[in-house]
């Protein structure tokens, strides 16, 4: 099948509005494709995959016993955003990244938003990502998510979704740096010829992010990455990250508590650490305060935190906004904290521990997805419509035993891009994973990691579960400043 035969069928496609029909902002790229061989595309997809294995890009997966480290999936059929999209979308992160930091602030102090019944206490109560150690601080600058990857699809009618925060330790961004590079030697033309948004100073803009949490008064602030290891699943973003920042990479042995500050183990004695990005989990950090059997994170850095001489970035504690029983929320707490209505909406939600929305769900998990309240990476999760009679009946069985673990909303059809797959294009279904930093402003990166479900009518988009990445192509409004739409080429 040629680009010029593809049909979007009965889905929204985000570079086709029909057969033989590319969207205005996506014409140029498809009238290059379409001047080469399906040959010719093959070698490039080829080269390009070759070019990330070259540069490392790979990712981990623990149960897979084939042997742990992949690379990612990469398809060169890149997907392709209008400026009014993403004006329209980069306003609707930056609302609900300010709306989740305030309610963050809030409950571990004043807890307002309980107080006024705005939110059950009790969900927030027995949330597992609800930290204890955390009630009574605010971190420098009353900043707790400094770094977001907020997932977002877009459905049939070409309508917008959130369909979940992640402001733990979200991954990805090293993909989106490099799938770009790869694709500016793939498509040079395109690139020429099309204003897309540039994504190469996000390392730069997240070391400025960094910079601004470091204790006032210091000259050079030391910036460390802290991974779990060599075996975590995003190691490769770990190092490529603090590569491209030009700052340590460090595990929990490379650094101790001494003299009331965190320090870091050099050849030349003990270095003052006064910044952590941290891609470790809240539970690892520190075996005094969460978990005494872990073995990664470094004993009193809480009570350190705690004390203002070191930040940590993202603050413990953020996994309570990830839960997918809070997420059902956000709009209330737009409402309540910013008094403004959500731009991106929620996808519908039902609770399962509100006896109502069970019995719905109960009624109907042939039509929905349910999802585990604390999983991530695809897991934990039925998708109604592809289940079997029996997955059904023992996610029926969990959710009874446990209904404050789940939550479950309707099956959306995802938006699909055109995607090379042997030597014709089939529609893939997509989502979106844009990254943004909250520093002095919030910055939100053009664009972000498109994950596609590469086996064919699948859903799940997640890198564990069989998913790959596309590049993403944000088209510059011709208002922006010049430096706002040089193309990178």
């Amino acid at each position: 099948m040629q680009i010029d035969t593809y049909d979007p069928g009965d889905f929204y496609d985000e570079l086709f509005e029909g057969v033989g029909t590319p969207r205005s902002q996506a014409a140029p790229l498809i009238n290059r494709i379409k001047s080469l061989s399906i040959d010719e595309l093959q070698q490039r997809q080829a080269a390009a995959q070759s070019a990330l294995f070259k540069l490392g890009a790979t990712f981990n997966v623990y149960s897979d016993n084939q042997g742990t480290e992949r690379i990612l999936p990469f398809d060169i059929i890149p997907r392709v955003v209008s400026a009014p999209d993403w004006e329209w979308l980069e306003r609707g992160l930056k609302q609900r990244i300010r709306a989740l930091n305030l309610f963050l602030d809030d409950i571990y102090n004043d807890q307002n938003i309980l107080k006024d019944g705005v939110i059950p206490a009790e969900i927030i109560q027995s949330s597992k990502g609800f930290l204890e150690p955390c009630k009574g601080f605010s971190p420098p600058h009353g900043i707790w998510c400094h770094i977001t990857g907020t997932d977002l699809v877009r459905d049939r009618d070409g309508q917008w979704y959130v369909l979940e925060d992640n402001l733990r330790c979200p991954s990805g961004v090293s993909y989106v740096l490099e799938n770009r590079r790869v694709m500016k030697t793939t498509f040079p033309l395109v690139f020429n010829q099309l204003p897309i948004m540039p994504v190469d100073d996000y390392p730069s803009q997240l070391l400025e992010t960094l910079l601004n949490l470091a204790p006032s008064g210091l000259p050079d602030p030391t910036v460390v990455v802290m991974t779990p290891g060599t075996y975590n699943s995003a190691y490769f973003e770990h190092s490529f990250l603090a590569q491209q920042m030009g700052i340590e990479l460090v595990e929990g042995r490379d650094l101790v508590v001494a003299d009331g500050y965190l320090q870091m183990r050099t050849t030349k004695g003990l270095q003052r650490v006064d910044v952590v990005y941290r891609r470790i989990d809240d539970d690892f950090l520190d075996p005094q305060a969460f978990r005494s059997d872990s073995m990664l994170g470094v004993p009193g850095l809480m009570e350190v935190y705690r004390q203002g001489r070191v930040a940590l970035a993202n603050a413990p504690g953020t996994g309570v906004a990830d839960d997918k029983v809070i997420y059902a929320y956000v709009p209330k707490m737009v409402e309540y904290y910013l008094n403004e209505e959500q731009i991106i909406p929620n996808v519908p939600t039902y609770l399962c521990w509100e006896p109502a929305d069970q019995a719905y769900v109960l009624d109907h998990l042939d039509e929905l997805v349910v999802k585990a309240a604390n999983e991530s990476g695809g897991y934990g999760m039925l998708i109604g419509p592809h289940a079997t009679e029996e997955e059904r009946a023992a996610f029926a069985e969990k959710i009874s035993a446990q209904p404050r673990n789940y939550i479950a909303q309707p099956t959306l059809t995802l938006s699909r891009v055109p995607t090379l797959v042997g030597d014709r294009f089939e529609g893939c279904h997509v989502d979106l994973r844009p990254y943004i930093l909250y520093g002095k402003e919030i910055y939100v990166s053009p664009g972000g990691f498109t994950r596609v479900a590469l086996r064919k009518g699948s859903l799940v988009v997640n890198s564990s579960q069989g998913g790959g990445g596309k590049d993403t192509w944000v088209i510059a409004n011709p208002s922006q400043s010049p430096s706002q739409q040089q193309s990178q080429s």
